[in-house]
């Protein structure tokens, strides 16, 4: 009987213990997902470290790949893939971006460290459902968008800037409906600025320095940051700027748009306006004082009088113009009295005067430049170079100036 019950107290002992095991906590080394363990292998044999970078000295395969420079797991899965060491001034990656990362399927962030990582940008990705973040900028990725990053439902960002991408955008990436940082800037897509649902979330759209023609077309009304500068883009704006209350930051310089700036745009909430090397025309006559930082309104074709109500603007560009009369007395108070005006460009166009002394000495934290008038300029500023040396236009450019 003894024996017996020695022998029960045993059996429950060992189940116990065998109940112990199977709950207690497993270690966390080994446990990636196969697929995941599988798709980063073929990642790194893609990829190598530039000269000087030691990222991958850090993927060892005999160990966890959650522990790895770079990686970030949530349970089995691979979340957020970092690929390149990002403190300032590390050198990159070389190679190409592998279509094995579309195995990632739960992926949430991938970015890219700048360098010369090459290629197309696998079109794979668009089996990542999950991702919400993509940043692959600053490195030689070529070949066109992938049609099916318009399948991505919860990306919020995408940066491909400073690559060589070419084609035309996807009208797919503009129906994304999370976007709301849209950055690619610096390549070389070409057709035209893509339509956007006016309930898009997208709050920042860069696209400057490609070749995008056409016009501007309708965008969100949420946007806050709008850079389309430096490309071909053609037409007017006055229907569309006005809509884009919350804008903080504008450019749209160096294209071919033309016709007048609606007064409604120097209301804006704007760090900066950038207008400068376009067509436009017409008088710049705002509805209220600006209070606008900087507004470059530069190498264009305005016309009329300047407007006493620029004089709340820190740099004001508006050389290279047609602008005429007198330079109203608030914009020389400013400058002179150490007010908010800075910077202030008149030279280049067809103005007749200016309310200052001769023996005024101008602050020495103020520009300003008037040469190439209708006027002698009454007092000694330096201008920059490319305003040339003439001081004064020809007298038969000035129908209303008596010299």
């Amino acid at each position: 009987m003894a024996v017996t019950a020695r022998r029960l107290r045993a059996v429950v002992a060992c189940v116990v213990l065998a109940v112990a095991a199977a709950l207690a906590p497993r270690p966390a080394a080994g446990i990636l997902d196969p697929n995941d363990f599988l798709a980063l292998q073929t990642v790194r044999r893609s990829l190598d470290d530039m000269p000087g970078s030691a990222f991958f000295d850090g993927w060892d395969f005999t160990a966890d790949p959650c522990g790895f420079p770079g990686v970030f797991c949530d349970g089995d899965r691979v979340a957020s893939l970092a690929l390149g060491d990002p403190r300032a001034g590390s050198p990159g990656l070389m190679g190409r971006l592998d279509p094995a990362l579309g195995r990632l399927s739960a992926l949430t962030e991938l970015s890219l460290v700048p360098g010369r990582v090459e290629g197309q940008l696998p079109a794979s990705l668009a089996s990542c459902s999950n991702l919400r973040f993509l940043a692959v900028s600053k490195n030689l990725l070529s070949g066109q968008i992938p049609d099916g990053f318009g399948a991505l439902s919860n990306l919020r960002t995408l940066d491909l800037s400073f690559n060589q991408i070419s084609g035309a955008i996807p009208p797919s990436i503009a129906a994304l409906p999370s976007i709301t940082n849209l950055i690619l800037c610096h390549n070389q897509l070409t057709g035209g600025v893509p339509s956007f649902q006016d309930s898009s979330t997208l709050l920042r759209l860069d696209l400057k320095h490609n070749a995008l023609a056409g016009g501007v077309p309708a965008l969100p009304a949420g946007l806050q940051y709008l850079s389309l500068s430096a490309n071909r883009l053609s037409g007017t704006v006055e229907q569309v700027l006005p809509r884009l209350t919350r804008l903080n930051f504008l450019d749209l310089s160096m294209n071919q748009l033309e016709g007048p700036i609606p007064p409604a745009v120097f209301a804006l909430p704007l760090s900066v306006l950038q207008l400068q090397r376009n067509f436009f025309a017409g008088p710049v006559q705002p509805a209220g004082d600006v209070t606008i930082p900087v507004v470059n309104l530069s190498y264009n074709r305005f016309w009329g009088q300047v407007s006493p109500l620029l004089a709340g603007v820190g740099q004001l560009y508006l050389n290279n113009n047609r602008f005429t009369g007198e330079v109203p007395s608030r914009l020389v108070q400013e400058l002179v009295g150490s007010g908010g005006l800075q910077v202030l460009y008149l030279q280049h166009n067809f103005l007749t005067g200016i309310e200052i002394s001769p023996s005024s000495s101008l602050p020495s934290t103020v520009s300003l430049c008037l040469m190439y008038n209708c006027m002698v300029p009454p007092v000694y500023a330096p201008c920059p170079i490319k305003a040339g040396s003439q001081n004064t236009r020809p007298a038969d450019q000035c129908p209303e100036w008596r010299g």
